[in-house]
Order: C-alpha cells, then structure tokens, then sequence
C-alpha cells in the first residue's frame, strides 16, 4: 500500500511541473525576467487556473551540449511532466556539426520520456549568410526528430519575430519585450496540447 501511495505521490508532483531548457531566448535576455516568455507562461497557466509551475532552467549561451550535460539533474530534481526544449540556436551561430546537434536533441527527449515527461521541441532557424546548405541542414535536424522520434516540433519559435521592426533588440539577434506575447502565442498550442498529454 505505501509503495502505491508513494507512486501516486510521485504523479501528482510530476504533474505541477513544466520544465524550460532554453538559451537566452527563454533567458529574457536584454530585458527584465518578468517580461520573458517563460515568466508570462506561468501568468497564463495562472490565469487559468491550472496548478502547473514553471521552472526555467535556460541560460544564456547554452548549446545543445550544454544543454544535454544539465538535464539528467534538471529531470531528477524537478520530475517535470511537460519538457520544453529551445536550443540550437548557438549551436547554429557557431557553425558547429549538425550532427552533433541532432544527436544531443534527440538524447534530450529520450532521457525526458525515460523520466515519464512529456517533451516539446522549439525549432529554430539561423541566418541565409551560412550557406544555403548549413542552413537548410540546420532547419531539417529538427524535422527529422519530429519524425524519427514523434516528438511534437515547433518549425520556427521566432516566427513573426524575427526581422520584424520593434520586435528585435540592437544586437539583432534578440528578441524585445514587445515580442515575447507574441514566442508565447507561437508556442502555446504545442504546450496546451503537451499539459494534456498523449492522445489516446
């Protein structure tokens, strides 16, 4: 009986966590935290009425390693039921091997569905000044996971965002305060979906 109170225990914590692994895209990076995405994620669970706290493990610079190197302790601690992933924008930026990318993704989701969480990826797309053929790559390692490993998939996080006069920083790789409503629009129908889990 306390094995099965104890199991029961361990579903209801896991079900009140939503897990953010991002970079200074889900960081709020440039403006106040408040105004981040992320932050704004908790006012709307908030407002309607679910019991879902967010917890928002990015950093700014993180990498698909880095982010690989983190989660095993992020998942032990927080048992999330709902993972987001948003990275490989730095990966990009670098220029560093697609492989290698698509490879710590893909181990992201398998050890967040190893730990029962729900996973989430938010795809990213990189500049056309790296080469039609690193960006076309780039774009398609998220594509590829969504089909070898059926894991929901967002096409592009900045969608609207990105290029778009008052919604990106100086630095022009930011996004402003004014466009965070907008990340959390885009990415809302793939959480909503996540918080309620598998179809049956």
């Amino acid at each position: 009986m306390c094995a099965v109170l104890f199991a029961g225990l361990c579903t209801m914590a896991q079900a009140q966590t939503l897990l953010v692994v991002g970079d200074s895209i889900s960081a709020a990076y440039g403006i106040e935290i408040e105004q981040g995405w992320v932050a704004r994620l908790q006012q709307r669970l908030d407002e309607r009425g679910s019991s879902y706290q967010v917890v928002n493990a990015s950093i700014s610079g993180d990498t698909s390693a880095g982010g690989r190197a983190r989660l095993p302790a992020l998942l032990e601690r927080h048992r999330p039921a709902l993972t987001i992933i948003e990275l490989g924008g730095n990966d990009g930026l670098r220029g560093l091997p697609l492989e290698r990318l698509q490879d710590n993704l893909g181990t992201m989701v398998e050890q967040a569905r190893q730990q029962g969480s729900e996973v989430i990826l938010l795809g990213m797309r990189i500049p056309p000044n790296y080469g039609p053929r690193y960006t076309e790559g780039f774009y398609q390692v998220y594509q590829q996971l969504a089909q070898e490993l059926d894991v929901p998939v967002l096409d592009f996080f900045l969608e609207g965002v990105g290029g778009v006069e008052g919604m990106i920083q100086s630095d022009g790789i930011h996004p402003t305060a004014a466009a965070q409503p907008l990340l959390l629009d885009n990415a809302w129908p793939l959480i909503e979906a996540g918080l309620q889990g598998p179809a049956e």
